[in-house]
């Protein structure tokens, strides 16, 4: 007689393995089908490579950290909070620390810790992992009834956790696949669009200073349209051939809601440590200490090497003219320049290229209390498929966990 598990789990990234294994604990057979020959590939890469699960912070400041849908999030996260996942891995023995702005890693700074950790409390629980891709879900007298496989394989069951991941990363297998067979299961999908992700941006400056880091730098967001500041942060960037990079840029990516050619504007603050008037001060030490260095020389105590050039052509002041010429208003505009190195924003890069999927399955088919369709009895999401998304620091892993966790445990209760 053929032995048939009572629960399929898509995708063994963050969602899946917490779902499986819960499921697997409550007494269920459960088959975790996963493309890429180790589960948790994407897990991996994510907190470049030390793994940022959690955000160690209050429900409601959560909330306030996901733009899209929090509402459908809140009894969800109810059920299994940040300090949920932080003793839920610390009793699988991975020890964990906070750091600036909350984040949560692990303590040895590897995101494997966390795949293991993961990977071996589900085989501890019975989880059975297949290799393979799904093509869609079966389903008879209007539920859930398995899935078939791209290679023919069909496995029924009467529940399916749909966790395949998002479009973002596609070489860890988050290729949108999932999407496609949730909208075959008859639900809606909100078009999807790249969040936490690098920036383009006009004019030639970005190529001309690429490969260069800045680090403790000021960014604010300005949006043209509304004609306001919408989000400011502290932290590192980069530049590249197409535009900027980097975490402070990523986090910043997450605001752009409305992204259009040239609403948003980038303004960097080079020297955020310095008012205008101490930065003015530094300015007239460095002249008075060269008065016969040409201007663009004298540049090379305040700012990278890669930036002299731009920034020279930038202030408009003559490379070659004197520090002893430089006048009060030159030096003042040179001064106004650092504390605003602006940037226009003409899009993002592409999804392929993002750490977070924005868009998705629309969350008004899926009951919040259980991650349960309301279209197919039997079918259940989590994790990046769901049209939520939040911004950078540790939320949407949580997300993705507290998802996992609340389809682990309402699957086949009834």
């Amino acid at each position: 007689m053929q032995i048939t598990p009572d629960v399929v789990v898509v995708g063994a990234g963050a969602a899946g393995l917490m779902a499986a294994g819960v499921a697997a604990q409550r007494g269920l057979n459960v088959w975790l089908i996963e493309k890429n020959a180790q589960p948790g590939k994407k897990l991996l890469i994510t907190g470049k490579g030390r793994c940022n699960l959690t955000n160690d912070c209050t429900l409601q400041e959560f909330l306030e950290n996901v733009p899209t849908n929090p509402r459908f999030l809140y009894g969800t996260l109810t059920r299994f909070l940040p300090e949920d996942t932080k003793v839920f891995f610390e009793g699988l023995g991975v020890p964990l620390k906070t750091e600036r702005g909350r984040r949560v890693f692990p303590q040895s700074d590897k995101a494997a810790d966390i795949v293991q950790a993961l990977t071996h409390w589900t085989a501890q629980n019975g989880v059975t992992i297949i290799r393979g891709s799904v093509e869609r879900i079966l389903t008879r007298a209007g539920r859930a009834a398995g899935v078939q496989m791209t290679d023919g394989r069909q496995v029924d069951c009467e529940n399916v956790i749909l966790c395949c991941g998002g479009a973002s990363y596609p070489e860890t297998g988050s290729t949108g696949a999932g999407f496609r067979i949730a909208e075959q299961a008859g639900h809606t999908i909100h078009p999807l669009c790249p969040s936490l992700v690098p920036l383009t941006c006009s004019g030639e400056d970005c190529c001309a200073m690429k490969g260069l880091t800045l680090r403790n730098v000021g960014l604010r967001v300005y949006d043209c349209v509304k004609k306001k500041v919408i989000h400011e942060e502290f932290g590192e960037m980069s530049f590249k051939h197409y535009g900027v990079a980097g975490p402070i840029i990523l986090s910043a990516s997450a605001h752009m809601r409305h992204m259009a050619v040239d609403r948003y504007r980038l303004d960097v603050d080079l020297k955020p440590a310095l008012s205008a008037e101490k930065l003015d001060a530094r300015m007239q030490r460095d002249i008075r200490a060269n008065p016969g260095v040409d201007f663009a020389h004298a540049l090379t105590a305040l700012l990278p090497h890669q930036m002299i050039a731009t920034t020279v052509r930038r202030s408009e002041i003559p490379p070659q003219l004197k520090c002893s010429e430089v006048t009060r208003e030159q030096r003042q505009s040179l001064g106004a320049l650092l504390k605003q190195f602006s940037f226009a924003v003409t899009g993002f890069r592409p999804i392929e290229e993002a750490i977070v999927t924005s868009g998705g399955v629309a969350v008004n088919e899926i009951d919040p209390r259980t991650m349960q369709s309301k279209k197919v009895p039997g079918l259940y999401f989590a994790g990046e498929m769901l049209d939520v998304d939040a911004y950078t620091g540790g939320y949407n892993l949580q997300i993705a966990f507290s998802t996992g966790h609340l389809a682990g445990e309402s699957v086949a209760a009834d």
